[in-house]
């Protein structure tokens, strides 16, 4: 792999980080809580990239072209999840506001389990990520030889491009709530990236069944 291919990819890959997206909008809500758990959730992020990579490079990702039924059950899983998420994240809110003391003696290892989660999830259940590696990826791979390093490293490339923005992304959410530490302005913040995360897991689930 040369060179400029190299650069190419990297400059596609941050492109494509700085897109909001489902995993752009779990660091932001994660983080609110704690930085630690949005960070988590970068990393999670990232090895679903290279596990999505590994896969293109041994072919199995290219089922998800061969098979709508499968790509539609994938996407319905995701869309699943990302609801569960946001409902989820919505109660947790509420009771944290309802009995602030028992937000600030939660579990932060805990925090950290479920952010790493929450990331790996969402990533490898986005039927997306496994297109992007079947459209843009088989341009960068050699057609014969190291094919499946070469797609690790497309992968490595991608994760790290991914959790440098998200972690910045992080420290930003994180800084932001410190400056607004009026409960309101929290409760609005945890909400609103809550019922976002809802919000695009509907948008997946209703494009699945109107693609059926």
């Amino acid at each position: 792999m040369t060179l400029p291919s190299v650069f190419a990819f990297l400059g596609l890959c941050a492109l494509l980080v700085i897109t909001p997206g489902p995993d752009s909008f779990l660091v932001l809500r994660y983080s609110m809580s704690r930085v630690g758990a949005g960070l988590a959730v970068a990393v999670g992020c990232s090895i679903s990239v290279i596990i999505w990579s590994l896969l293109a490079g041994l072919g199995i990702a290219a089922v998800l072209e061969q098979s709508a039924e499968l790509y539609r059950g994938i996407k319905l899983l995701g869309a699943a999840y990302l609801i569960y998420l946001g409902v989820s994240s919505f109660i947790k809110a509420r009771k944290a506001a309802k009995a602030p003391e028992l937000a600030s003696t939660g579990n932060g290892s805990l925090s950290l389990r479920s952010g790493f989660a929450a990331g790996l999830l969402s990533t490898i259940l986005n039927p997306k990520v496994g297109l992007f590696y079947l459209a843009v990826v088989p341009q960068f791979l050699p057609h014969d030889g190291a094919v499946v390093p070469t797609a690790l490293l497309l992968g490595f490339i991608n994760a790290v491009v991914g959790i440098a923005y998200l972690w910045v992304l992080a420290f930003a959410a994180a800084k932001m709530v410190s400056w607004f530490k009026k409960p309101k302005v929290t409760k609005v913040l945890e909400r609103s990236t809550s019922g976002i995360l809802a919000g695009l897991g509907l948008g997946v689930g209703v494009s699945a069944i109107l693609d059926s």
